[in-house]
């Protein structure tokens, strides 16, 4: 998943090992959409033995988006505006439609 994302920013920075622990993945410039160099949590989802597809997540992460993807699009979301929706709505678990339709900044970007 990281490797294919990357193939969406520009000037890609990785973190350092001692900047794993901050919880994101790949850093860049967002291909003709942004011009601002942010950090992504690009953690994979996981099955749950339900079959329901997860990413969990923790408040103390650093990163300033978190990307999901789906058979089509990439969904990046603000990883502020998530932590706050998830405080104010009191809730643990969300499904991704509805952080689309609930969240003021997402963009969705087709697959290439």
């Amino acid at each position: 998943m990281l490797e294919e994302f990357s193939k969406y920013l520009d000037d890609i920075i990785y973190p350092t090992q001692k900047e794993k622990h901050q919880l994101w993945n790949i850093s860049g410039v967002l291909k003709n959409r942004l011009n601002e160099h942010l950090k992504y949590d690009v953690r994979p989802m996981i099955k749950t033995p339900s079959g329901q597809s997860q990413k969990k997540g923790s408040t103390k992460s650093k990163a300033d988006k978190i990307v999901f993807q789906d058979d089509y699009n990439w969904v990046i979301i603000d990883s502020t505006e998530i932590f706050q929706y998830i405080t104010q709505n009191n809730i643990k678990t969300l499904e991704l439609k509805d952080l689309i339709s609930e969240l003021d900044w997402n963009i969705i970007l087709p697959k290439y």
